[in-house]
């Protein structure tokens, strides 16, 4: 998913470097927010994935 995010950002054409730090930073917020939701042993990469569009909308403002 990691991966994913970065290679989405820098198609977009956002700098390597600030694709990666930024898909690092949300990828860790989803984790956070699906841990606190999940459990972090009950959480699974889909549950991420359908967290980003909630978060894009708050950093977004």
């Amino acid at each position: 998913m990691l991966a994913g995010m970065i290679a989405s950002f820098a198609a977009q054409g956002i700098a390597p470097y600030d694709a990666a730090v930024g898909a690092v930073y949300l990828h860790g917020l989803a984790g956070d927010r699906c841990a606190m939701e999940k459990s972090q042993s009950a959480m699974l990469p889909t549950d991420l994935v359908a967290m980003l569009p909630e978060l894009f909308l708050k950093i977004g403002r």
